[in-house]
């Protein structure tokens, strides 16, 4: 029997940073989110003795040991603690790709620890709910790797959709945001990515805001208020489809993101952001923690052809993309 599990990779458009714990465990947050037809999957098939682990994205190969596998470090750390979080798996071949590069902001490394629990999950007969991948997710990330994320990823990863994702102390609650098919469609053509070549990881960037958060810095405070009432607005634009308010809104919210934590931009992307501005989108923001990644674009109609044709000129790279419904699913192949 071969197991495929896939998870979607997402894009944010406002309340990132409000779903660190050192933030809504003291306000609550919530992020606005849709997640793309570009996933990361795992393929489980029988082996004959150890777990073994081979990842296309680093074109690494790990066999899993448990006595010997104290130390998580590298690459394949988050994919190792997913092992041990389910015991000895026995003989399997565990193999892990993505449809996008790793550290671009797309909230990969969350979808990779969803589509991995998933696989685990439906191989060991585990019955577990999206609601329950999504923060075992979170736990082996956060608790067990004390990596400095918060829980947007997870959720978006297990969940699929366009959805306000809402953090406070007692749980997180997924509520979708449904829009006229006509409103969607011209959603999906108006929003453009374009690949800025480079990846980096978001931890810095994390660590920094998540410690200004914990000392309550008062300017990131105030900034992170204020892309937690965004959502709102956004939201309601969406829904009333004012797709050009939610342009706006959107590069309002990067005006107050970019704020955050100098490494979040720098002058490449500033020249990029500026140039599209010029061309007639009407707002964006770097995917992520930022620093690199993607830089997502809205723009209107009559001008998608002019910026895709600037930000090609600049070097930058286009990916199609459409918006994904499903979050995580399982395929078995017999």
């Amino acid at each position: 029997m071969l197991l495929i599990a896939r998870a979607p990779v997402r894009i944010s458009f406002a309340g990132g940073g409000t779903d660190l714990p050192a933030y809504f465990m003291r306000y609550g947050g919530q992020v606005l989110s849709v997640t793309l037809n570009r996933y990361v999957y795992t393929i489980l098939s029988p082996a004959p003795r150890a777990a073994h682990l081979i990842s296309a994205n680093y074109s690494l190969f790990h066999q899993y040991a448990p006595d010997r596998d104290a130390m998580w470090d590298g690459n394949l750390s988050l994919p190792r603690a997913i092992l041990e979080a389910f015991g000895s798996p026995g003989g399997i071949d565990l193999f892990i790709a993505a449809q996008v590069p790793p550290g671009t902001g797309l909230g990969s490394s969350g979808s990779l620890a969803v589509s991995m629990i998933a696989a685990l999950a439906a191989w060991s007969g585990w019955s577990l709910s999206r609601a329950e991948i999504a923060e075992l997710a979170c736990q082996i990330e956060i608790e067990r790797l004390g990596m400095p994320v918060g829980k947007q990823d997870q959720y978006a990863a297990a969940f699929g959709g366009l959805n306000r994702i809402r953090f406070d102390p007692h749980g997180v609650t997924v509520e979708r945001v449904h829009l006229a098919p006509e409103i969607r469609q011209a959603l999906e053509r108006r929003l453009r990515l374009f690949y800025t070549g480079q990846a980096r990881p978001s931890s810095r960037i994390l660590k920094a805001q998540q410690q200004a958060t914990a000392e309550e810095d008062p300017q990131v405070l105030r900034r992170l208020h204020l892309l937690k009432v965004l959502v709102e607005d956004m939201e309601e634009c969406l829904t009333m489809g004012n797709l050009d308010g939610f342009g706006r809104l959107l590069h309002e919210a990067w005006t107050l993101k970019r704020g955050l934590a100098s490494p979040i931009s720098n002058d490449f992307i500033d020249r990029c952001y500026a140039a599209s501005r010029e061309a007639g989108a009407l707002g964006g923001k770097i995917t992520g923690a930022g620093g690199g990644g993607f830089l997502l674009l809205y723009c209107p109609e009559d001008a998608i052809e002019r910026v895709t044709e600037t930000m090609t000129r600049m070097g930058l790279k286009p990916m199609d993309v459409a918006f994904d419904d499903e979050g995580v699913q399982v395929f078995r192949v017999e």
